[in-house]
């Protein structure tokens, strides 16, 4: 296959104006099947507007967006859930998807959550509750996966296991992933491809090159860039979903 046939959506100089004023402007990115890009950037910044804008949420565009691929999986930053309903896991994965039990359960294997099939919504720690939102937003097999922020409510320890989660999963889907996340050097192990975002892109190239750019360290700081350096040479373990740590 081709290079240019890996290519699942591509965007060309988009821009969303609203309100006279502009969210997001000037973004060029591309995102290949088996490749994870990562969009960065401050609140505000435009990195959930731009991948609403890769999926086609937002019509009302300046620049091109070119998609090659209409099987889409997306895990948004927010979603509303009356916690109070008796709602399990299976019941969730199917309240807006028609999935046979296979289905359900090859998802919930692939994110390792195959044991929480039958157990309350509202009983999930903040890991589980997005390795069943991974669940659902794998469940079609989708060759583009859009994930904004998947381990908000996670600590740093379960960041960890879900970044890498993540990565295996493109690799056994062969899904190109296009990532939103507010900290670098937790995702730079599993990353492609950068892009830093201010309103526009400020930088963007390997999670290295990134971190040692002097935009992205006027907007997240020197300590930033040495923290990469650090997780980049240091990081020799992983950890469990429970805090155990395990040597690689």
């Amino acid at each position: 296959m081709s290079e240019e046939n890996n290519i699942l959506v591509k965007l060309n100089n988009v821009g969303l104006l609203q309100n006279h004023k502009w969210l997001v402007k000037g973004v060029s990115l591309t995102v290949k099947k088996g490749q994870i890009v990562t969009l960065i950037g401050p609140n505000g910044s435009g990195k959930s507007t731009t991948a609403k804008i890769a999926i086609g949420i937002h019509k009302n565009i300046e620049g091109k967006v070119e998609k090659f691929t209409n099987k889409i999986g997306y895990v948004p930053q927010k979603i509303s859930i009356d916690w109070t309903l008796p709602l399990r896991v299976n019941d969730f994965m199917v309240l807006t998807e028609n999935l046979s039990d296979e289905a359900i359960n090859e998802a919930l294997s692939l994110t390792g959550a195959e044991h929480l099939k039958n157990k309350s919504l509202g009983n999930l720690s903040g890991g589980e509750f997005q390795r069943v939102l991974l669940a659902r937003a794998i469940s079609k097999k989708p060759e583009l996966l859009v994930l904004d922020e998947p381990v908000q409510g996670v600590d740093f320890t379960g960041e960890i296991a879900l970044y890498k989660l993540i990565k295996e999963i493109s690799e056994k889907l062969n899904c190109g992933i296009l990532l939103i996340s507010h900290d670098l050097h937790t995702v730079m192990s599993a990353t492609d491809f950068v892009l830093c975002l201010n309103g526009h892109v400020c930088c963007s190239g390997t999670p290295k090159d990134v971190a040692m750019n002097n935009e992205y360290k006027v907007l997240f700081g020197e300590q930033a860039s040495q923290t990469l350096s650090i997780y980049e040479h240091k990081h020799d373990h992983t950890h469990s979903d429970d805090g155990e740590i395990k040597k690689n």
